[in-house]
């Protein structure tokens, strides 16, 4: 009996959303970028807004309205980051949350060391996955380079993190699937992604309308979990692919910006 509660209480997959129209390409990919180029939320302080407009569209920033957590939790010296990225150099907004006196930390398993200090901020030989290492791989290596983050977050001891930050070149479809499926957004404030859409992403099948409907179906997952977009940017250095096709003339990667209006650590 306990072992059929666990079945109903843990979901082995998302809730596919309906079909877009008539399930055509055109129809799913319309309502995707309707739907992450229309903000559901105003937030009328954004930290890093003044380098988005300095630098790339696709700067990141943070809502500091004081109507959600993160300005007060930052003004109580009580903020944690955590900032995933694959190759990618740009810390200013990390930078900016530490001297801000949050505590930073920035995941990078190109590290040559498991662990050390920079600038205000922690850094790690570490990286966020779909799936933990397979315990045979764990046995040949010492350090493990990549796992969940809900196991990220329990061997630190942490409860919760304010501003989740992931730049995860494709991967990010699968990681975020993760966080709905194991019920780790909620212990998430904010989450910035970048998303890449000039192609599926690592371990996503289908055809490319399925792929598109699976991809909205997160993003209402999110929602339905009390996220809500506050901010959108396209880069306009990338090209207007869209699963390798000029669909409706999309950039292939957009910054996206979710405020938890639930948050309540």
């Amino acid at each position: 009996m306990r072992w059929q509660q666990l079945c109903y209480t843990v979901p082995w997959r998302i809730d596919l959303q309906p079909k877009a129209g008539g399930g055509s390409l055109e129809d799913e990919a319309r309502r995707f970028l309707d739907y992450i180029t229309t903000p559901q939320v105003s937030c009328v302080s954004v930290a890093g807004e003044e380098a988005a407009q300095q630098g790339p569209e696709g700067a990141w920033a943070v809502c500091l309205d004081p109507k959600f957590s993160l300005s007060h939790r930052i003004h109580n010296k009580h903020c944690r980051v955590y900032s995933f990225g694959l190759g990618v150099d740009d810390r200013s907004l990390e930078r900016s949350l530490a001297w801000e006196g949050c505590e930073v930390h920035c995941f990078d398993p190109s590290l040559k060391q498991p662990h050390m200090q920079q600038e205000e901020m922690w850094l790690h030989r570490l990286s966020v996955d779909w799936r933990d290492p397979n315990p045979a791989a764990m046995a040949q290596h010492q350090h493990a380079t990549t796992k969940k983050l809900g196991t990220i977050m329990n061997d630190f001891g942490h409860r919760q993190v304010d501003v989740l930050k992931a730049d995860m070149e494709s991967a990010e479809w699968k990681i975020l699937e993760n966080l709905i499926l194991e019920g780790v957004l909620d212990s998430v404030g904010q989450m910035l992604l970048e998303i890449h859409l000039h192609w599926a992403g690592f371990e996503v099948g289908g055809d490319d309308p399925s792929v598109v409907r699976y991809w909205f179906s997160l993003l209402k997952e999110l929602e339905r979990a009390h996220f809500r977009l506050f901010r959108v940017r396209s880069d306009p250095s990338k090209p207007r692919l869209f699963l390798h096709k000029n669909v409706l003339n999309a950039s292939s990667a957009y910054t996206l910006g979710w405020v938890n209006t639930q948050w309540k650590p």
